[in-house]
This record gives structure tokens, C-alpha cells and sequence, in this order.
């Protein structure tokens, strides 16, 4: 791909990819500079993402940590910490910088183009979390928090859920079964929100009983927090009351 500050092709397709666009493209352009481009461009050698990256790592984190608190009300903060230290890690966000193609528009001088730059996962990371700042600076933080949760949401809903919310179902499900031999049932009761921050609220119900309601991002996610709800309600928490 040529330089991305002519491309503008790429850069059209990266803002589809973020669902943001750009006020000032300047601050997309310098997010995907590396150092060695501006050492060896001769024109402003302090224009690459350095600083963006250090902005959008804070921005990153501060994001995560908003949509794991709000999202995920019965998870602990130790787990939460865990789940935001694995999303914001390198590993964590390398896929999210191969799925916008980073290393397609990135802008490297001709030595580290030689060796291999734009596959470099430290290259591809810092390019993403140089990305985030940018948004910042252009939109605010409500831009990037858009723009996390469009990047980021079904990856933390899988892991959030097989690593805790899981419980919560199967546990209901093994409390009633050995209760009252029947399933619980789940139903969709509203969704709310635009295309990219829906929210779902669902419905888990024994019978005609309505046990528990929850809401998340995801269908999901939502009826992990129903069925987090119904273990409190009466049928369920206390053995000796039955009855609808």
C-alpha cells in the first residue's frame, strides 16, 4: 500500500472500521507515523505517534475499565482487574489491530519497512492505542468509549462470561432441575440503544413465575444477569418453598 496520508481509500475505510470519523485527519495521520518515518521524512521529526500512544494506552484502559464496571455489575474487582489486564495486553489487542489492517496504512521509514515492520506486533499495538488517543483528542472520551465498545465488546461479553457469568446459569439450571425437575426458560423482553450499543434486556422465568430480569450488551450477557437475579428470588434461594 502506498503512503497512507494519500490514501485516502484507507483511511475512509478505517474510519468505517472504528465507526468514527475524523474532525481533523491530521490526528488519524500522525497515529499511524512511526518514529523512523519522521526521522527520515526531513519535515517535522516530532510528527509520528509516540505521544498518541501514550495518550490512548490511559484512554484504552479508562475505557475498558468503564464498560467492565457498568456492563458487569456482579463480577469482583479482582476479576475485573484480571479481564481488563488480558483485553488492554498486547495479545489482547494485536487481533483488534489486524482486523482495522493498522499495518497496511502505518508509515514506517525504509529500515524498519526492510525489516518487516508492519507485521510487528509492537508496531501494530502502539498503532492501535496511538489510534485511540487520537479519537480522544478529536472527540473526547464519549468517542472513544464508542469506539472501544464497537472494537472490544464481543471479545470481553465471551470472556467475561466464560470465565465468571457462566456460574450463574448453570447453577440456576442445576438448582431447578434438582427442585423441580423442569428448565428455566428465557425470553427477550426489550432492546434499546442504536445498532452499535445495543442493550438487551431479558426475561428468566419458572413456569408462570417471572424469577429474575437482567440487561447487557449481549443476549447473553443479559441472561447471565437474569439468572444472577432468580438466584435470589424465593423459589430459588430458599429448598423448602415451592409454588409459582
Amino acid at each position: 500500500m502506498g503512503c497512507f496520508l494519500r490514501d485516502d481509500q484507507f483511511f475512509i475505510t478505517l474510519e468505517q472500521g472504528i465507526d468514527y470519523v475524523f474532525n481533523d485527519r491530521a490526528l488519524g495521520h500522525q497515529a499511524l507515523t512511526h518514529k523512523s518515518f519522521s526521522n527520515e521524512g526531513g519535515t517535522d521529526p516530532d510528527a509520528h505517534n509516540e505521544r498518541l500512544e501514550f495518550l490512548g494506552d490511559a484512554v484504552l484502559e479508562l475505557a475498558i475499565s468503564d464498560q467492565l464496571y457498568r456492563n458487569y455489575p456482579d463480577i469482583p474487582e479482582g476479576e475485573l482487574t484480571r479481564l481488563r489486564a488480558e483485553l488492554v495486553s498486547e495479545k489482547g489487542l494485536l487481533p483488534v489491530a489486524r482486523q482495522l489492517d493498522l499495518g497496511g496504512g502505518l508509515m514506517l521509514g525504509r529500515g524498519e519497512e526492510k525489516s518487516g515492520g508492519r507485521k510487528k506486533p509492537s508496531l501494530l499495538t502502539d498503532a492501535l492505542e496511538a489510534l485511540l488517543g487520537a479519537v480522544y483528542c478529536d472527540g473526547g472520551f464519549s468517542a472513544v468509549c464508542r469506539v472501544v465498545e464497537r472494537l472490544f465488546a464481543k471479545r470481553m461479553a465471551v470472556m467475561a462470561e466464560s470465565r465468571y457469568g457462566s456460574d450463574y446459569k448453570t447453577h440456576l439450571q442445576e438448582l431447578l432441575q434438582g427442585r423441580y425437575a423442569v428448565l428455566p426458560l428465557y425470553r427477550m423482553a426489550h432492546v434499546s440503544g442504536p445498532d452499535h450499543r445495543r442493550i438487551y434486556t431479558m426475561e428468566v422465568r419458572f413456569e408462570d413465575t417471572l424469577l429474575g430480569v437482567g440487561e447487557g450488551s449481549s443476549k447473553k450477557h443479559a441472561e447471565q444477569q437474569a439468572a444472577a437475579a432468580a438466584l435470589k428470588h424465593p423459589l430459588v434461594a430458599e429448598p423448602g418453598e415451592k409454588g409459582k
